[in-house]
């Protein structure tokens, strides 16, 4: 997590993967997000998450956990196994909210969890204590 020093702002038009089966839930982040200078790109599948991450190194992932073919976690063990993307953020965005659930989705490298569902300001939230960015007012 980079939150050493005083923070951000939120200007610095930071690359954002989103990765969720379901477009709805796509289409909530990209609008959340949208009133932010970040640049988006969303997919809904654990394939095309690595891809995007091999052909864009996005500044964060955010990364929905229960997706057919490659979960969520999947594609975050895959993320940490590989030396070229080990220090990109991943926050984990869940209906699973159990204790040991959490504690394997951080015991695999992610940065942060936000459960589902979730309000503009719990993203916003989340984003910015990752990122170091000062989103909220």
């Amino acid at each position: 997590m980079t939150t050493s020093g005083p923070m951000a702002k939120a200007g610095q038009n930071k690359r954002v993967l989103v990765v969720d089966d379901n477009e709805m839930n796509g289409s909530y982040i990209r609008t959340v997000l949208s009133k932010h200078p970040f640049t988006l790109e969303v997919v809904t599948d654990g394939q095309a998450a690595l891809d995007a991450v091999q052909q864009h190194r996005p500044d964060l992932v955010l990364l929905d956990v229960m997706m057919p073919g490659l979960s969520g976690l999947q594609v975050l063990e895959t993320l940490r196994g590989d030396p070229a993307f080990t220090s990109i953020p991943v926050i984990l965005v869940t209906a699973k909210s159990q204790d040991e659930d959490l504690l394997h989705g951080y015991q695999t490298g992610a940065d942060y969890f936000i459960s589902k569902p979730f309000t503009p300001r719990q993203l916003l939230h989340g984003i910015g204590l990752v990122l170091g960015m000062r989103l909220l007012d």
